[in-house]
């Protein structure tokens, strides 16, 4: 049974879906979230250079979002803590991986766009590097093809779970 259940989010309707899927499933079991938001810096280079100021207000960001998720699982009645970190050199996979350990997870719940293709190898996956590294189960969240809702509508999203070998 699920007792504790690792949600990394990033502010996308998205990773939305993928939260609102893990309260779900800890009400059904009774479980506790942490929430895990990574300041993957290099996303926001793009070649440009930034001051440390400009990255301070993406820090402010990330932990107001942060806030706004927990409140959302505090109101559904669910003990949740929270994680923010910065990525330098690393990658994001490798910050939900670590997270996943130091919580003792026992399943990650993660928000996908379900890349396929030429997009995919693009923009790469943190998503399918999680499910190949990952040793406990994952369950997929994928919005529906194309772009996704905005967090709340009505269209449903789809829940895959994937079975990972320990």
């Amino acid at each position: 049974m699920y007792k504790r259940i690792l949600v990394p989010v990033d502010g996308s309707p998205t990773a939305l879906r993928g939260l609102d899927e893990a309260v779900k499933l800890a009400k059904l079991t009774g479980a506790g979230i942490r929430l895990v938001h990574v300041l993957d810096q290099l996303v926001f280079v793009g070649g440009e250079t930034y001051t440390i100021d400009v990255f301070g207000i993406l820090k402010e960001a990330g932990e107001r979002l942060m806030q706004e998720m927990k409140a959302k699982v505090v109101a559904a009645g669910i003990e949740v803590s929270t994680f923010v970190s910065e990525v330098l050199p690393g990658r994001v996979c490798d910050v939900v991986l670590e997270q996943a350990k130091a919580f003792e997870a026992d399943v990650i719940v993660l928000g996908t766009h379900g890349r396929r293709g030429v997009g995919r190898l693009l923009v790469g996956s943190d998503a399918e590097q999680i499910v190949r590294l990952a040793t406990v189960p994952v369950l997929l969240v994928r919005a529906p093809q194309g772009m996704a809702p905005a967090a709340g509508s009505s269209a449903a999203a789809t829940a895959t779970p994937v079975r990972v070998a320990a």
